[in-house]
């Protein structure tokens, strides 16, 4: 297996398009026709975490944080450690990738996993993302069904939620008249043409419009396909922010707050007081989330656990909602978890490919015991 075909499959699940526009992911050094020995996952890259791919033959390191953020205009390794630790990279033929907004906004990924590790049921997407898909509609003859629809299938389009290729069709009767010029593949030129065709309208997602469409004209038998491309306001099933499910058995305030210093192994959280009753529903969102925190009151959220949360945050919250700041790295750290899991149901079963995830901590924040 290349790093190119594990990449690929990782981007299926969780999209670079999807990811904050500003944001850095996906292949940050090495080449995606290397392959791979053995798998380092961790949350961000440093020395340590490399030394211990190094010991363990792990030439693949996934990251949820991006090595590159920023645009690096010299590599001076006397003086900058980033350029030293691509030094080492590099010489030690090592791809590094990372998936870290595209794997926050993905079903499944960083806030599902937060809410799974606080035993939630019934998880959804706290905000489902709007308005990024379209719906496709090509008129075709029946024939040429079968061909179109395994092409643009085969871009990743038709998806909703948990099922894939779907698609409706309507029989119709469609009309043309080509050109001197033209070439058509039924009929003839300079005639008005009748033919019995296939309406065929499927959705996909704003960064796949261009492959679906490209595989679409490639397919269809027309020298001219007719087609539409239509925006929805439909809200995503697959992509979205933050996550919101229920505890099995309510808690009281003080029991949940221990609840997640346990789940999330964290010996500290911040939060203020909610509306002094017993803990149900709960919103989540891995990372810095308290942009979501209205969101949380207006879907009947009992607690909103997330990190680095603003003091004016807190004053807004306060009485309303019991919402915890459980830190940036505890809640983001179960998401390697889902990756594991997912690059797993990958690797074929004879496989001697291991995934490893970084036995230490790459947490910089400390907590001081007086």
């Amino acid at each position: 297996m290349t790093a190119g075909e594990l990449t690929k499959y990782l981007e299926d699940w969780a999209p670079p398009g999807v990811a904050w526009e500003r944001d850095n992911v996906g292949l940050q050094v090495g080449s995606g026709g290397a392959a791979i020995k053995n798998i380092m996952l961790c949350l961000e890259l440093n020395d340590e975490v490399l030394d211990e791919a190094i010991h363990k033959k792990c030439n693949f390191i996934f990251t949820h944080h991006p090595l590159i953020f920023n645009p690096i205009k010299k590599l001076d390794t006397g003086k900058d450690p980033l350029a030293r630790l691509i030094d080492r990279i590099i010489k030690n033929n090592i791809t590094v990738y990372s998936a870290h907004t595209n794997l926050d906004f993905t079903k499944g990924g960083v806030s599902f996993e937060l809410a799974e590790t606080l035993g939630l049921e019934n998880i959804s997407f706290l905000e489902p993302s709007p308005g990024n898909q379209f719906k496709i509609a090509v008129f075709a003859p029946q024939s040429a069904l079968d061909k179109i629809s395994a092409a643009v299938f085969g871009e990743g389009a038709g998806r909703i939620g948990e099922y894939e290729n779907c698609s409706f069709a309507s029989r119709g009767e469609g009309t043309f008249k080509g050109s001197e010029n033209s070439n058509p593949r039924i009929g003839k030129k300079n005639r008005i043409e009748k033919v019995d065709e296939v309406r065929f309208e499927f959705i996909t997602d704003s960064w796949k419009i261009d492959k679906v469409v490209a595989a679409l004209r490639k397919s269809h038998p027309y020298e001219e396909p007719a087609f539409d491309i239509i925006p929805l306001k439909n809200a995503s099933s697959n992509y979205g922010a933050g996550a919101i499910g229920e505890l099995k058995t309510r808690m009281s305030e003080k029991a949940f707050l221990a609840h997640v210093s346990r789940s999330l192994k964290t010996r500290s959280v911040k939060y203020c007081l909610g509306k002094e009753g017993f803990i149900s529903k709960v919103a989540v969102c891995g990372g810095s989330g308290s942009e979501l925190l209205n969101s949380a009151i207006s879907r009947g959220a009992d607690a909103f656990v997330t990190a680095d949360i603003k003091y004016h945050a807190y004053q807004e919250a306060d009485g309303k909602i019991l919402m915890i700041d459980a830190g940036h790295y505890e809640t983001e750290i179960a998401g390697l978890n889902a990756v594991s899991r997912k690059i797993k149901k990958f690797i074929t079963v004879n496989s001697d490919i291991k995934i490893l995830k970084y036995s230490g901590s790459t947490n910089p924040v400390k907590f001081y015991k007086q």
